[in-house]
């Protein structure tokens, strides 16, 4: 006698013996012992989940006669009767099983028809079943569309495919439509154990899991896989034998990989992967392994009781979810996955699993760059000699004054973000300066970061001695140094920005009766006929005094940046001067902060125009209307003053 493989020896005959579709069961179930029987029915899902012996089972629960040969329609087909064998062995003359494949055209469904009208031989029911009913053509599916609304009372019509997506909806709706899901592990695990015991063939319920794995929720592939392992282990399933047979990953290997990461061991990963690549293993199956092995440590680390009692790697797993945090295996999980999807980019295999290994080390909290810590500032010096140079005093407090101020996300320089801070009303904390010995006439204690300097409105300081030479010394990165305390102020081009001060607030005045002049120099700066650098030098600039000096009327004035004081500037701002007062005229620049300028004064009016523009918008009775009836809202920064 030839062998029967084991998916069609333990076909399911019955509805009690068919495992994994509880739902289409039930419902066919009462459908039968209710007789609400339809004229059509539509089986999908995935190959071998049980489409056609459904189908088997429900003509034998249609025909069945009994034992006695008086039974009637039922819910437990006997698989005694005459209907009942012969549908099991496949030579039932009223049930006829069509593959649409092989028969998709209009003339074979023609033929079907044309038979379909002539009652049944020996049975209650003709039952045609067409297995992969995508297949046919549209010709066919409309020839068949009348039948199979108004077919005759002793047809039924059984429908399977694996894709319904290509069936007409015409069809769909003339069908009751049962859609058969992939079949769970735990499900095959336990019909395989009851197929081995019954053959009495030895298993180890490891490699029954592994089977039912590689089966990807497909009965039939389980059993076709099992009786492939039978013959491979010569008779025992055991779990060496279903890995080699399947080429299937050693989980220790997995295990050696996470015991790496725990301990932060970057040789120990590349070791790993070089005994992978020595004996030829997947790595695309690899990382698919390991995302499953990082799901399961997940499950223990929330849910400790969803993980299979029967796990080989039960007790690894246990252990692994204490050695790593939450967040950890959450991320190493999204870069096993996505690791997978680029394996296909990597140069080859072994360098995308070997750099999707050195990811997870790279990015776990507290390694590499995502988590180093900022290298310590250097030491602040409490002293400077006064005896130094202005470009040595000023260059360490400098350096420091940079390093204190915290960098912000937007990547401004140090002395640009301090100045945002300062206008927003906070300020960085400073780290705490040690006590420093009384100041001196030959030491001065340097301060860093003179917020006071960025502040639109400073406080006021004490008089110092303007008489002193370190009062009146200047340096060329604008530092001015009183007889006790040096200020240091880094200043540069992006900070040539001036606050705009109160609209109506008039300027100081320094009026020079030589010139009969009133001494307003911002409107003086923004009517002056010079471009370029020439106009940003007037407008940007504040008078600081304007008096007769031997014989020559001369401007001292204060500018932002030392930029805007070059030779040829002054110059020209000088004769530009002279031309409008109709005599000569000097001028000299400091660099300083500035406040009473054209530019600023310029700023002030154009945000008053603004705030009145936003106000008469808001007093608006249409624009209110609007607001109050319908909720509209007006978009900052949309209103733009006339």
């Amino acid at each position: 006698m030839s062998y029967q493989v084991l998916a069609r020896k333990y076909r399911p005959k019955s509805f009690d013996t068919l495992v994994g579709q509880e739902h289409v069961v039930r419902a066919l179930t009462h459908a039968l012992e209710q007789k609400r029987l339809h004229h059509a029915y539509l089986f999908t899902g995935t190959r071998g989940v049980g489409k056609t012996t459904l189908s088997r089972i429900l003509a034998k629960s249609f025909n069945c006669q009994g034992p006695d040969g008086n039974g009637g329609i039922t819910a437990q087909p006997c698989g005694v009767c005459d209907a009942c064998t012969a549908i099991d062995a496949g030579r039932f003359v009223d049930y006829i099983e069509m593959d649409a494949a092989s028969n998709r055209g209009v003339d074979e469904m023609a033929q079907l028809l044309e038979q379909a009208v002539y009652a049944p031989s020996n049975a209650r029911f003709k039952v045609y079943m067409i297995d992969e009913v995508h297949m046919l053509t549209n010709h066919a599916f409309n020839s068949m569309l009348k039948t199979l609304e108004e077919p005759p009372e002793h047809v039924k019509f059984i429908l399977a495919t694996t894709d319904p997506q290509k069936i007409p909806v015409t069809v769909l709706s003339r069908c009751l439509q049962f859609n058969l899901k992939q079949m769970p592990p735990g499900h095959i695990v336990g019909h395989l154990e009851n197929i081995l015991g019954q053959e009495n063939i030895a298993f180890d319920t490891p490699a029954l899991r592994l089977l039912a794995q590689g089966a990807h929720g497909s009965m039939r592939d389980a059993l076709s896989l099992t009786d492939q392992a039978i013959a491979y282990a010569a008779g025992r399933v055991t779990l060496e034998a279903v890995q080699g047979m399947l080429g299937a990953l050693d989980q220790s290997y997995l295990i050696r990989v996470l015991d790496a990461l725990a301990i932060k061991d970057g040789a120990g990963l590349l070791t790993i992967a070089d005994e992978m690549a020595t004996r030829s293993l997947s790595y695309n199956a690899a990382l698919q392994d390991l995302g499953v092995l990082l799901h399961r440590i997940a499950l223990a680390q929330t849910v400790p009781s969803a993980v299979p009692e029967d796990l080989p790697e039960r007790a690894d797993v246990m252990r692994l979810a204490t050695a790593f945090d939450a967040e950890e295996v959450q991320l190493f999980y999204q870069i096993a996955v996505h690791g997978r999807n680029e394996l296909g980019l990597a140069p080859d295999e072994y360098a995308g699993f070997s750099m999707t290994l050195l990811r997870m080390l790279a990015f776990r909290p507290g390694i590499g760059g995502a988590e180093s810590k900022p290298a310590p500032a250097a030491a602040l010096p409490s002293a400077v000699p006064a005896s130094a140079s202005a470009p040595a005093r000023s260059a360490a407090p400098a350096a420091a004054a940079a390093a204190t101020i915290p960098r912000t996300s937007a990547g401004l320089s140090p002395a640009r973000a301090a100045l945002e801070a300062a206008r927003g009303g906070s300020r960085p904390q400073q780290a705490p300066v040690a006590a420093a010995p009384a100041p001196s006439k030959n030491a001065a204690e340097a301060i860093v970061a003179p917020w006071e300097d960025f502040n639109p409105e400073p406080a006021e300081r004490p008089a110092s001695d303007s008489s002193s030479p370190a009062a009146q010394k200047k340096t060329e990165s604008g530092v001015a140094a009183g007889p006790a305390v040096e200020q240091i102020r880094i200043v540069t081009i992006e900070e040539n920005e001036q606050q705009p001060i109160d609209a109506q607030q008039a300027p100081t005045l320094h009026p020079v009766s030589a010139l009969n002049w009133d001494g307003n120099w911002p409107q003086l700066a923004a009517a002056l006929p010079v471009r370029g650098v020439v106009q940003q030098l007037a407008q940007q600039s504040e008078l600081v005094k304007c008096g007769n000096d031997g014989g020559n009327i001369q401007f001292h004035l204060k500018v932002p940046v030392e930029t805007l004081c070059s030779a040829g500037s002054i110059d020209k701002l000088a004769a530009a001067l002279s031309e409008h007062f109709g005599q000569p005229i000097r001028v000299n620049t400091e660099v300083g902060a500035v406040r009473q300028t054209a530019n600023a004064q310029a700023l002030a009016e154009r945000a008053a125009r603004q705030r009145e523009a936003e106000q008469t918008m808001q007093s608006d009775p249409f624009v209110q209307t609007l607001m109050r009836e319908f909720g509209a809202t007006i978009v900052p920064g949309s209103i733009k003053p006339v």
